[in-house]
């Protein structure tokens, strides 16, 4: 199984690359990220943090499950919502678990991307599920979580990583 990247890693700050075959090994590969999120105990993972800059993530997150491929991100209500995120690119350097910090994200967005078979898909979120998607498209984009705090608050989280 693959590592997760962390922060520090050149991957994760490189924006991901689109996804051009829909074949076997693309499939393998989603089961794969599923197996190391599960392992990890995540609600979401892209590409980049397992090394692999390709424009996709999965997500188990809000009693919804899934993937999306070269996804497109609208936001549909920029209302800004505080909530506690956490990243596992972005463990503390003694327990290796997510820090936690406050981060802004907008309240709802839609997803639009593909399946694993090349099809069409289109999710609208709210909650949990809205900050998963931006969060995964974010790593797509080569940004992390940290990137969308106030520098105080992003410094605190940064001393705590590897």
């Amino acid at each position: 199984m693959r590592d997760i990247r962390v922060v520090g890693d050149p991957v994760l700050r490189t924006p991901a690359e689109p996804v051009s075959d829909f074949d076997r090994d693309l499939r393998r590969m989603i089961d794969e990220m599923f197996d190391i999120m599960y392992a990890a105990r995540g609600v979401g993972l892209a590409g980049p943090q397992i090394g692999v800059s390709k424009r996709l993530f999965v997500y188990d997150c809000s009693s919804r499950k899934g993937h999306v491929i070269n996804p497109e991100l609208v936001v549909d209500d920029d209302t800004e919502v505080l909530d506690e995120e956490g990243c596992l690119s972005v463990p503390d350097r003694e327990t290796r678990t997510p820090i936690y910090a406050r981060t802004p994200r907008a309240a709802g967005v839609t997803v639009r991307g593909l399946d694993r078979l090349g099809r069409p898909i289109r999710i609208r979120a709210r909650g949990m599920l809205a900050r998963c998607f931006q969060h995964e498209t974010d790593h797509l984009d080569g940004r992390l979580y940290v990137d969308r705090l106030a520098r105080d608050a992003a410094r605190k989280v940064l001393l705590q990583a590897p």
